[in-house]
Protein backbone atom coordinates (compact mmCIF):
# COMPACT_ATOMS: atom_id res chain seq x y z
CA UNK A 1 0.00 0.00 0.00
CA UNK A 2 1.17 3.28 -0.61
CA UNK A 3 1.39 5.63 2.44
CA UNK A 4 1.62 8.63 0.06
CA UNK A 5 -2.30 8.04 -0.61
CA UNK A 6 -3.39 8.98 2.50
CA UNK A 7 -1.54 12.55 3.02
CA UNK A 8 -1.44 15.74 0.41
CA UNK A 9 1.02 16.25 -2.11
CA UNK A 10 2.61 19.06 0.03
CA UNK A 11 2.52 17.10 3.01
CA UNK A 12 5.06 15.01 1.13
CA UNK A 13 8.22 15.86 2.89
CA UNK A 14 6.77 15.95 6.10
CA UNK A 15 5.79 12.29 5.80
CA UNK A 16 9.57 11.54 4.20
CA UNK A 17 10.71 13.48 7.43
CA UNK A 18 8.43 11.30 9.65
CA UNK A 19 9.48 7.98 7.90
CA UNK A 20 13.67 8.94 8.64
CA UNK A 21 12.57 9.42 12.40
CA UNK A 22 11.18 5.89 13.04
CA UNK A 23 13.79 4.35 10.58
CA UNK A 24 16.34 6.00 12.90
CA UNK A 25 14.80 4.81 16.10
CA UNK A 26 14.32 1.32 14.94
CA UNK A 27 17.68 0.89 13.24
CA UNK A 28 19.72 2.73 16.16
CA UNK A 29 17.74 2.15 19.19
CA UNK A 30 17.52 5.48 20.03
CA UNK A 31 15.02 8.19 20.74
CA UNK A 32 14.15 11.50 18.40
CA UNK A 33 12.55 14.63 19.86
CA UNK A 34 11.14 16.61 17.41
CA UNK A 35 10.23 19.99 17.26
CA UNK A 36 6.77 21.43 18.26
CA UNK A 37 4.27 20.58 15.84
CA UNK A 38 0.62 21.66 14.95
CA UNK A 39 -2.09 19.04 15.49
CA UNK A 40 -2.17 18.31 11.73
CA UNK A 41 1.87 17.06 12.31
CA UNK A 42 0.56 15.60 15.17
CA UNK A 43 -2.24 13.27 13.38
CA UNK A 44 0.65 12.33 10.65
CA UNK A 45 2.20 11.11 13.11
CA UNK A 46 -0.24 8.94 14.45
CA UNK A 47 -0.73 7.62 11.35
CA UNK A 48 2.33 6.27 10.19
CA UNK A 49 4.09 5.72 14.14
CA UNK A 50 0.91 5.31 16.50
CA UNK A 51 0.59 1.49 15.51
CA UNK A 52 3.81 0.30 15.40
CA UNK A 53 4.55 -2.72 17.69
CA UNK A 54 8.19 -1.56 17.45
CA UNK A 55 8.48 1.90 18.78
CA UNK A 56 6.62 4.21 21.00
CA UNK A 57 5.21 7.79 20.15
CA UNK A 58 3.91 10.27 22.92
CA UNK A 59 3.08 13.98 22.93
CA UNK A 60 3.68 17.26 25.43
CA UNK A 61 3.64 20.51 25.09
CA UNK A 62 4.00 22.30 28.97
CA UNK A 63 0.69 21.10 29.61
CA UNK A 64 -2.21 18.52 29.07
CA UNK A 65 -4.27 21.03 27.01
CA UNK A 66 -1.39 23.47 24.71
CA UNK A 67 -2.25 22.81 21.50
CA UNK A 68 1.32 22.94 19.87
CA UNK A 69 3.33 20.16 21.43
CA UNK A 70 6.84 17.92 20.93
CA UNK A 71 6.86 14.63 19.49
CA UNK A 72 8.83 11.65 21.43
CA UNK A 73 9.76 8.61 19.33
CA UNK A 74 11.26 5.98 21.08
CA UNK A 75 12.06 2.33 21.65
CA UNK A 76 9.32 0.81 24.23
CA UNK A 77 12.18 -0.02 26.55
CA UNK A 78 12.94 3.75 27.06
CA UNK A 79 11.50 5.32 29.94
CA UNK A 80 9.91 8.70 28.96
CA UNK A 81 9.87 11.47 32.07
CA UNK A 82 8.38 14.97 30.73
CA UNK A 83 11.58 16.46 31.10
CA UNK A 84 12.68 14.47 28.20
CA UNK A 85 10.65 16.65 25.84
CA UNK A 86 12.64 19.95 26.72
CA UNK A 87 10.99 22.53 27.30
CA UNK A 88 10.62 25.59 29.28
CA UNK A 89 7.95 27.98 29.93
CA UNK A 90 8.32 31.23 30.51
CA UNK A 91 5.69 34.23 31.25
CA UNK A 92 6.18 37.94 29.93
CA UNK A 93 5.44 40.74 32.62
CA UNK A 94 5.03 44.18 31.43
CA UNK A 95 3.22 47.42 32.39
CA UNK A 96 -0.71 45.69 32.04
CA UNK A 97 -2.49 48.34 33.69
CA UNK A 98 -1.95 50.44 30.30
CA UNK A 99 -0.81 47.92 27.52
CA UNK A 100 -3.07 45.06 26.04
CA UNK A 101 -0.47 42.45 24.32
CA UNK A 102 -2.29 40.28 21.67
CA UNK A 103 -1.44 36.90 20.24
CA UNK A 104 -0.04 38.13 16.51
CA UNK A 105 2.20 40.95 18.63
CA UNK A 106 3.85 38.20 20.68
CA UNK A 107 4.39 36.00 17.61
CA UNK A 108 5.85 38.89 15.73
CA UNK A 109 8.28 40.05 18.24
CA UNK A 110 9.38 36.07 18.68
CA UNK A 111 9.55 35.74 14.74
CA UNK A 112 11.46 39.22 14.89
CA UNK A 113 14.43 37.54 16.65
CA UNK A 114 14.90 35.23 13.92
CA UNK A 115 13.31 32.50 15.50
CA UNK A 116 11.68 29.79 13.32
CA UNK A 117 7.74 28.83 14.63
CA UNK A 118 9.11 25.46 15.07
CA UNK A 119 10.86 26.53 17.97
CA UNK A 120 8.38 27.26 20.39
CA UNK A 121 4.47 25.90 21.26
CA UNK A 122 1.69 28.13 22.80
CA UNK A 123 1.23 31.40 23.19
CA UNK A 124 -1.25 31.09 26.36
CA UNK A 125 -3.02 34.52 27.05
CA UNK A 126 -5.76 34.25 30.04
CA UNK A 127 -7.06 37.76 30.97
CA UNK A 128 -3.97 40.00 31.55
CA UNK A 129 -1.62 36.58 32.02
CA UNK A 130 0.77 35.95 29.11
CA UNK A 131 2.99 32.66 28.94
CA UNK A 132 5.39 31.18 25.98
CA UNK A 133 6.06 27.71 25.43
CA UNK A 134 9.43 27.43 24.36
CA UNK A 135 12.26 24.79 23.14
CA UNK A 136 14.72 24.37 26.08
CA UNK A 137 17.00 24.39 23.36
CA UNK A 138 16.50 28.06 22.60
CA UNK A 139 15.42 29.65 25.91
CA UNK A 140 18.35 31.57 27.14
CA UNK A 141 18.89 33.02 23.69
CA UNK A 142 14.82 34.00 24.32
CA UNK A 143 15.76 35.10 27.55
CA UNK A 144 17.93 37.43 26.92
CA UNK A 145 16.96 38.91 23.64
CA UNK A 146 13.01 39.16 24.02
CA UNK A 147 12.65 42.85 25.51
CA UNK A 148 10.26 44.59 23.97
CA UNK A 149 6.32 43.43 22.25
CA UNK A 150 5.28 46.21 19.74
CA UNK A 151 5.94 49.29 21.79
CA UNK A 152 6.10 47.60 25.05
CA UNK A 153 9.07 46.76 27.34
CA UNK A 154 8.71 43.25 28.75
CA UNK A 155 10.52 41.08 31.22
CA UNK A 156 10.87 37.27 30.35
CA UNK A 157 11.04 35.03 33.89
CA UNK A 158 10.62 31.06 33.71
CA UNK A 159 8.37 29.24 34.95
CA UNK A 160 7.53 25.93 36.33
CA UNK A 161 4.64 23.79 35.13
CA UNK A 162 2.46 24.77 38.26
CA UNK A 163 2.53 28.13 37.22
CA UNK A 164 0.66 27.71 33.42
CA UNK A 165 -2.16 28.95 33.73
CA UNK A 166 -5.27 26.58 32.55
CA UNK A 167 -6.74 27.59 28.41
CA UNK A 168 -9.08 25.12 28.68
CA UNK A 169 -11.00 25.58 24.85
CA UNK A 170 -14.19 23.48 24.44
CA UNK A 171 -15.10 22.34 21.15
CA UNK A 172 -18.54 21.60 19.95
CA UNK A 173 -19.73 19.02 17.05
CA UNK A 174 -22.01 19.91 14.52
CA UNK A 175 -23.10 18.02 11.11
CA UNK A 176 -24.19 19.98 8.62
CA UNK A 177 -24.84 18.99 4.52
CA UNK A 178 -22.63 20.57 1.52
CA UNK A 179 -22.98 20.01 -2.30
CA UNK A 180 -19.17 19.05 -2.59
CA UNK A 181 -16.01 19.38 -1.13
CA UNK A 182 -14.19 22.29 -1.94
CA UNK A 183 -13.01 24.98 0.72
CA UNK A 184 -15.62 27.74 -0.25
CA UNK A 185 -18.94 25.57 -0.03
CA UNK A 186 -17.32 23.90 3.16
CA UNK A 187 -16.40 26.99 5.08
CA UNK A 188 -20.39 28.22 3.48
CA UNK A 189 -22.02 25.37 5.68
CA UNK A 190 -19.92 25.46 8.52
CA UNK A 191 -19.76 28.80 9.58
CA UNK A 192 -23.05 29.20 7.99
CA UNK A 193 -22.22 32.05 5.96
CA UNK A 194 -22.49 32.33 2.28
CA UNK A 195 -20.83 31.21 -0.48
CA UNK A 196 -19.99 34.88 -1.84
CA UNK A 197 -18.81 35.61 1.84
CA UNK A 198 -16.77 32.49 1.96
CA UNK A 199 -15.16 33.59 -0.87
CA UNK A 200 -14.20 37.25 -0.14
CA UNK A 201 -12.57 35.81 3.36
CA UNK A 202 -10.35 32.98 0.71
CA UNK A 203 -9.49 35.97 -1.74
CA UNK A 204 -8.39 38.05 1.22
CA UNK A 205 -5.91 35.75 2.31
CA UNK A 206 -8.10 35.14 5.41
CA UNK A 207 -7.91 31.57 5.55
CA UNK A 208 -6.08 28.39 6.70
CA UNK A 209 -6.12 25.40 6.05
CA UNK A 210 -4.01 23.13 8.43
CA UNK A 211 -1.90 26.12 9.60
CA UNK A 212 -1.35 27.07 5.62
CA UNK A 213 -2.58 30.38 4.03
CA UNK A 214 -4.92 29.16 0.87
CA UNK A 215 -6.25 31.65 -1.64
CA UNK A 216 -8.16 28.80 -3.84
CA UNK A 217 -11.87 28.45 -3.09
CA UNK A 218 -12.29 25.40 -5.25
CA UNK A 219 -9.41 23.85 -2.47
CA UNK A 220 -10.18 20.27 -2.04
CA UNK A 221 -10.64 19.84 1.13
CA UNK A 222 -10.17 16.08 3.33
CA UNK A 223 -11.40 14.69 6.57
CA UNK A 224 -9.21 15.38 9.13
CA UNK A 225 -8.32 18.82 7.82
CA UNK A 226 -8.09 22.23 10.51
CA UNK A 227 -9.79 25.67 9.22
CA UNK A 228 -9.21 28.95 10.62
CA UNK A 229 -11.18 31.37 9.43
CA UNK A 230 -10.10 35.31 10.77
CA UNK A 231 -12.84 36.33 12.72
CA UNK A 232 -14.58 33.49 12.62
CA UNK A 233 -13.00 31.17 14.33
CA UNK A 234 -11.25 27.76 13.71
CA UNK A 235 -12.56 24.36 13.09
CA UNK A 236 -11.89 20.85 11.57
CA UNK A 237 -13.83 18.20 9.91
CA UNK A 238 -14.27 15.51 11.84
CA UNK A 239 -15.57 12.84 9.53
CA UNK A 240 -17.58 12.83 5.69
CA UNK A 241 -20.52 10.84 6.80
CA UNK A 242 -22.07 9.75 3.29
CA UNK A 243 -24.45 11.56 1.06
CA UNK A 244 -28.35 12.58 1.08
CA UNK A 245 -30.75 11.21 -0.83
CA UNK A 246 -30.63 14.39 -2.92
CA UNK A 247 -26.75 13.87 -3.46
CA UNK A 248 -25.62 16.07 -0.78
CA UNK A 249 -22.57 15.02 0.97
CA UNK A 250 -22.99 15.08 5.20
CA UNK A 251 -20.33 15.79 7.39
CA UNK A 252 -19.43 16.04 10.72
CA UNK A 253 -17.23 19.10 12.33
CA UNK A 254 -16.09 20.87 15.41
CA UNK A 255 -16.06 24.02 15.97
CA UNK A 256 -14.23 26.07 19.00
CA UNK A 257 -16.30 28.40 21.39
Amino acid sequence: MNIYQHFRNEERVFVDQVLDWKQEVIVQYTYKLTDFLDPRQQDILKTIIGKDEEICLSFWGGTSYTERKRAMIYPSFFELSKNDFQIQAFELRYPRKFITLEHRDILGSMMGLGMKREKFGDIILNSEVVQLMVAHEVGSFIELNLQKVGQAKVKIVPINEEDIVETLEEWTEESTTISSLRLDTLLSGMYNISRTKSSLFIDRGLVKVNWKTVEDGAFQIQEGDYFSVRGLGRSKLLSIAGSTKKGKIRILFGRKK
